[in-house]
């Protein structure tokens, strides 16, 4: 099964977020030469989002929304939030440091700065990931998964999964973007998230699952959903890579292979300790868990201990969670055969 891939670049985000402001009035914002009455936040109040307003607000973010962007928002709607405030205990009118932080950074996994992107966009497109301004690991920012399932625009999986949307009202315009309304709050993604929500890598968390059931290197499937794990740099065969591998080794299922061989071919798919965009991988030996193997950055290729190699698919690359990356690759890297 191919990955749906019509992905679009966007533009590096760079958050001058340098504060609470203090600001609490309708009418006044000390932003200099006034403030456009239709920017995305002022669209967001007169559609009925108070509690969006509220929490951008609490982490003084509503200067930052107020400015030139363009911006594209996700907006949950004033039950999402309810919905979130209940399940966290938070309360806007009494965070902490520490709680604002949280907070800002959930929000901020709603924007995109740099671009309008209308719905259409993203329906002609299919599938993808685009990038949020929520911070991740090493100054990185988070990535965004969206699909369309039946003309609905899903977001990490769609509102049917925990810490997943769906987009209910697209293209809400402001002058300085567009906001979609969404049915629920959209969680800070992990390696899982992605793992989990493209069906083009299902068999991948088949052989998560799989390894799980023996003695596994590390419980996989906890370990890649556990937030604040990690980084770890992994390197995702697709199904194709999957099928081609099966076929290679005139084999039915994986199941025909034991757990420990599943096992240890999957630690030489995950760098530990270190989240490795593709801007930094460099030509020469990365030492995955389970042992060596070497890139090339000329050709954006992985060799194994065999000779086999391995392309990384160039559209999907710098996928990132809060517990690290994940790089596409379109065969399967295996252990050193005797």
């Amino acid at each position: 099964m191919k990955i749906i891939s019509k992905t679009f670049k966007l533009l590096t985000v760079f958050l001058l977020v340098v504060g609470l402001t203090g600001c609490s009035s309708d009418d006044d914002n000390n932003t200099g030469g006034g403030v456009d009455s239709t920017t995305v936040v002022d669209v967001a109040l007169a559609n009925g989002f108070t509690s969006l307003a509220a929490a951008l607000e609490a982490t003084g973010l509503v200067s930052t929304l107020e400015g030139t962007g363009p911006f594209t928002v996700f907006a949950p709607t004033n039950d999402a939030f309810a919905t979130l405030l209940s399940d966290t205990g938070l309360d806007l009118n009494n965070l902490s440091a520490a709680e604002e932080e949280v907070v800002r950074n959930i929000l901020l996994n709603h924007v995109i700065i740099g671009a309008t992107i209308e719905a259409q966009t993203l329906i002609d497109a299919g599938s993808g990931y685009a990038s949020t301004a929520s911070p991740g690991p090493d100054n990185t920012t988070l990535s965004l998964y969206y699909n369309v399932n039946n003309g609905v625009v899903e977001l990490n999986g769609g509102s049917g999964v925990t810490g997943g949307a769906n987009v209910t009202t697209p293209n809400v315009t402001a002058t300085n973007g567009i906001i979609h309304v969404v049915d629920k709050v959209i969680a800070r993604p992990t390696i899982a998230t992605f793992a989990t929500t493209n069906d083009a890598l299902s068999i991948l968390v088949d052989a998560l699952a799989y390894a799980d059931t023996g003695s596994p290197t590390v419980p996989w499937i906890s370990t890649v959903s556990n937030g604040d794990a990690g980084p770890f740099t992994v390197f995702a065969p697709t199904n194709d890579a999957f099928i081609g591998l099966l076929g290679e080794l005139e084999l039915a299922a994986l199941t025909d292979l034991d757990e420990a061989t599943v096992d240890a071919v999957l630690t030489y798919h995950v760098v530990n300790g270190a989240n490795v965009t593709s801007g930094q991988l460099t030509s020469g030996t990365v030492g995955t868990i389970g042992g060596d193997i070497t890139a090339d950055t000329n050709n954006f290729t992985l060799t194994d201990a065999n000779g086999r190699v391995s392309n990384i698919v160039l559209s999907l690359v710098d996928i990132q969670g809060t517990n690290g990356v994940v790089h596409v690759i379109d065969r399967v890297i295996l252990t050193p055969q005797g």
